[in-house]
């Protein structure tokens, strides 16, 4: 039997990701997935200069999406809020918080995700049930 190491490839790149960004004057906020916060992205990062970005790190090689992450973040996309990926703790990287959201970028092709026309038409389902 293989026992399970301490911390996967993601969890490093976290690390890594963590520093760059607060050498570089952003103050992250950990997000620890619970049951009110499953889907949310795993940074909250804000700059005094450039504004707050919510970040997921993936691991370049290999990623997936939750289910809890594929109901949410088109509905947060449609309010207004964009979700940046990273990879890792480089330029390139770093270059990305200050283009458009890429989440979309990252997407399986499994994952059929929904555009604004039908988020809105889930969310009006959604009021018509209150």
């Amino acid at each position: 039997m293989r026992l399970r190491a301490k911390h996967g490839p993601e969890w490093h790149t976290q690390r890594a990701i963590v520093d760059y960004l607060t050498v570089r004057g952003w103050h992250i906020e950990r997000i620890v997935g619970g049951a009110f916060q499953m889907g949310l992205p795993d940074l909250y990062i804000c700059h005094p200069k450039w504004g707050c970005r919510w970040v997921e790190i993936k691991n370049a090689a290999r990623y997936s999406f939750t289910a809890a992450q594929k109901r949410k973040w088109p509905v947060l996309e449609r309010y207004g809020v964009g979700i940046w990926i990273l990879t890792g703790a480089d330029q390139d990287n770093y270059n990305r918080l200050f283009a458009a959201p890429n989440w979309r970028d990252y997407v399986n092709k499994v994952w059929s995700v929904p555009m604004p026309q039908e988020i809105d038409n889930m969310l009006e389902g959604m009021n018509g049930d209150e």
